[in-house]
């Protein structure tokens, strides 16, 4: 079974970021406002993004650090600019 990390784009330009083992059901409740609260509140949503791994436990550490990062370089991943995505990674390790 696969599980997948996914980023969604809100019509106010935020980002959301979750994990499942269904991602075109989930992306679909996302969409049709099946989930209250923040989701619902910021559609439409566009899906912008998504890897998948195998086990649970890797999606959702996945998740977990993305929604750690800073907007940019969330904006980098979807762009899939790897320099910048790796620029942006050793600039926040720096101020540690």
């Amino acid at each position: 079974m696969a599980f997948f990390v996914y980023i969604l784009r809100y019509s106010d330009g935020s980002f959301y970021t979750g994990h499942t083992d269904n991602l075109e059901q989930r992306i679909g409740q996302h969409k049709n406002g099946f989930f209250k609260g923040y989701t619902y509140k910021r559609r439409p949503v566009e899906f912008v993004w998504s890897k998948n791994f195998s086990t649970r436990y890797e999606a959702l550490e996945s998740e977990k650090r993305i929604k750690g990062w800073t907007r940019a370089k969330k904006q980098a991943l979807i762009d899939g600019d790897w320099k910048l995505l790796s620029l942006l990674a050793r600039n926040r390790s720096d101020r540690r």
